[in-house]
């Protein structure tokens, strides 16, 4: 009786590949390709990773620093595959050939000790940036190797999110603009921001990340421009069809054209009272820049606690009245005074579609909606009892 042939495998016969005709003109056409799409690239604005401020620079920096950390493990893995499906290729007949091999010490401490140590490097860098680049933090220098002077203050900015434009408040200078903002070179700002109503989101990209601004809420931001120029601003959380051309321009000024600058603002510039206030909340796109060379005193504040309009409770009220134990049965006569679902319903703003099933009306072509609720967007949902 014949005895059985033992288990093996059979080795691999050497085969040789000819790069037919099309692989040679597929890498003639990578050639001739990737060269220029390169040069195309490099003529780019990556404006995050070129910022022009402070805070936007360590920001990229630490954007860079953990990509560099992560990519000590991408890249070797990346090159031993490649690496590995070379040296094994079925062409190779001096590879080693092991089937039963299952272990190794050395692999095994090499695989989790270095992605140990990242992760552990990326949780110190992030613990330390986290309140490094704390947006509530005020400055502690201008840039690296330049601490802040001691006689040098902030410039104090109030930034109210509108549908869907941007209203800028200079509480020391006395003046307020919409859709531009302006700032000295080297200079420490102080932003507040809030919103009228639904949340927003602040961003200047070349000058520190971006903060949301919320209704009822106030938000802060500290940053600083190195470099003079202009730089685009823009809303960078979804609020409503408008939203796209909710943007504004940001001058970096020298001190002294900054000067210039508050100067044409207050010649050239109107008085925004509360009834000019309220007429520029109503929604509206593509707000040309407007400025103000006198703000009605108390006006950012009854922005943010929601009683610019005649008739409303300030949240300021309400909390002190909730301070001090409510004000029981006699409460319910405020509860008119904190609704602020309907106020666009009432005045005939309500939103496309967004409120159909509420109003119990079909919603408005574009080509009804006036310039000033052209797209109109919805008030947020809030009650306060």
């Amino acid at each position: 009786m014949a005895t059985p042939a033992p288990n093996t495998l059979p080795s691999p016969s050497p085969v040789r590949h000819r790069r037919g005709p099309a692989a040679s003109t597929r890498r003639l056409l990578q050639a001739l390709v990737l060269p220029p799409l390169f040069l195309l690239l490099s003529g780019c604005n990556f404006v995050v990773m070129q910022p022009s401020g402070d805070v936007a620079l360590q920001q990229r920096n630490l954007v860079l620093a953990s990509m560099g950390l992560m990519l000590l493990i991408i890249l070797p893995v990346i090159g031993l595959t490649l690496w590995f499906a070379w040296r094994y290729r079925a062409s190779n007949e001096n590879a080693t050939y092991r089937p039963d091999w299952h272990h190794s010490t050395q692999l095994e401490v090499v695989i989790w000790t270095a992605p140990l140590l990242i992760i552990i490097a990326l949780g110190a860098l992030t613990w330390i940036s986290t309140h490094t680049l704390d947006p509530f933090r005020p400055l502690g220098r201008l840039a690296p190797n330049r601490p802040i002077p001691a006689d040098v203050k902030p410039l104090q900015v109030e930034a109210v999110a509108l549908d869907w434009k941007w209203l800028f408040f200079y509480p020391e200078l006395g003046i307020a603009t919409v859709n531009e903002l302006a700032a000295p070179v080297d200079r420490p700002l102080s932003f507040k921001l809030t919103a009228t109503s639904v949340m927003n989101a602040f961003y200047v990209p070349a000058l520190a990340g971006m903060i949301y601004a919320m209704p009822g809420m106030e938000t802060k931001l500290h940053a600083v421009i190195n470099k003079e120029g202009v730089y685009d601003g823009l809303a960078s959380q979804y609020s409503g069809s408008g939203f796209s051309r909710m943007t504004f321009k940001f001058h970096g000024l020298k001190p002294e054209e900054f000067d210039a600058w508050v100067a044409k603002t207050k010649e050239k510039g109107t008085d925004l009272t509360r009834e000019a206030y309220l007429e520029l909340e109503k929604p509206s796109e593509g707000v040309a820049p407007r400025f103000y060379k006198s703000v009605e005193g108390g006006l950012y504040s009854a922005i943010l606690n929601m009683c610019a309009q005649p008739g409303k409770m300030c949240m300021s009220e309400m909390m002190h009245i909730d301070a001090n134990g409510g004000g029981g049965k006699d409460s319910h006569e405020n509860r008119e005074r904190l609704q602020y679902d309907n106020r666009r319903l009432e005045q005939g703003q309500e939103p496309n579609g967004a409120t159909v099933p509420a109003t119990g009306r079909p919603p408005r072509s574009e080509g009804g909606a006036s310039e000033g609720d052209k797209a109109p967007h919805g008030d947020m949902q809030l009650h306060h009892h």
